[in-house]
């Protein structure tokens, strides 16, 4: 999967700074540094899927990103989080 560019929707930023602590440029450093991604759900529109994007930020933090993975190469952010155990582990063995 590729992803080039990102939907960022203000009601997202806000919550992802608030409930998760974790910043824009956290999330688009998993992108950039090789994710592990997983089909989550189908989305509400065909084509648009729902999928997950694990991996590290630059400073190390361990993210997982859930997103809709538009036809143009796009991402809409849709939340993240930091990994679990359970997640950090399937993410490390792969």
């Amino acid at each position: 999967m590729y992803i080039d560019d990102f939907i960022w929707l203000p009601d997202i930023l806000d919550k992802l700074n608030w409930k998760h602590h974790a910043s824009q440029d956290e999330v688009e450093d998993v992108f950039f540094n090789h994710p592990r991604y997983r089909f989550v759900e189908p989305g509400e529109r065909p084509g648009e899927n729902v999928y997950s994007a694990s991996g590290q930020t630059n400073e190390g933090r361990y993210l997982i990103v859930f997103f809709i993975h538009k036809s143009d190469s796009t991402a809409l952010i849709l939340s993240a989080r930091d990994m679990d155990d359970k997640e950090r582990k399937r993410y490390e063995r792969k």
